[in-house]
């Protein structure tokens, strides 16, 4: 009985676990829009609207890394096609794709290191925004 209840658990934490990951383009879009909010946020405080706060800077940093890595996964190849923007070059070169999604993370994560007041803030941000640009650039399809 209890070797039962196990294997049913187990069953039900897989089918979880494959129901989250049903619809990587759902999860990309979400996890562009927080990149894109940690940007908004960022560019407003390098501009100086709004004020330099080293804890504000410091989880835009971290937003970029976590989303890095869990963009890591969002690219299956079931999700080449549908409401997207993901462009086929994405496929096409994993190696280039995945380096570029890692140079991302490693830059997001010097920054943080980095950042100790706005100049250097401004200094790692637009190291870290040019990796975005980027990759759009090279794996987006243009509207």
């Amino acid at each position: 009985m209890i070797r039962f209840a196990l294997a049913a658990t187990a069953l039900v934490l897989g089918f979880s676990a494959v129901m989250a990951q049903s619809d990587p383009i759902a999860e990309r879009k979400a996890t562009m829009k927080t990149i894109g909010g940690a940007t908004g946020l960022g560019a407003k405080i390098a501009k100086g609207e709004e004020a330099f706060d080293a804890a504000k800077v410091q989880g835009i940093f971290k937003t970029y890394v976590d989303s890095g890595k869990k963009m890591e996964t969002l690219f299956p190849d079931s999700s080449k096609t549908g409401d997207t923007t993901a462009g086929p070059k994405i496929w096409e070169d994993q190696a280039n794709f995945r380096a570029a999604q890692v140079k991302f993370e490693s830059d997001a994560a010097a920054a943080a290191t980095a950042t100790t007041d706005l100049a250097s803030f401004r200094t790692a941000f637009g190291t870290v925004t040019k990796n975005c640009a980027a990759c759009h650039e090279t794996y987006r399809i243009k509207k």
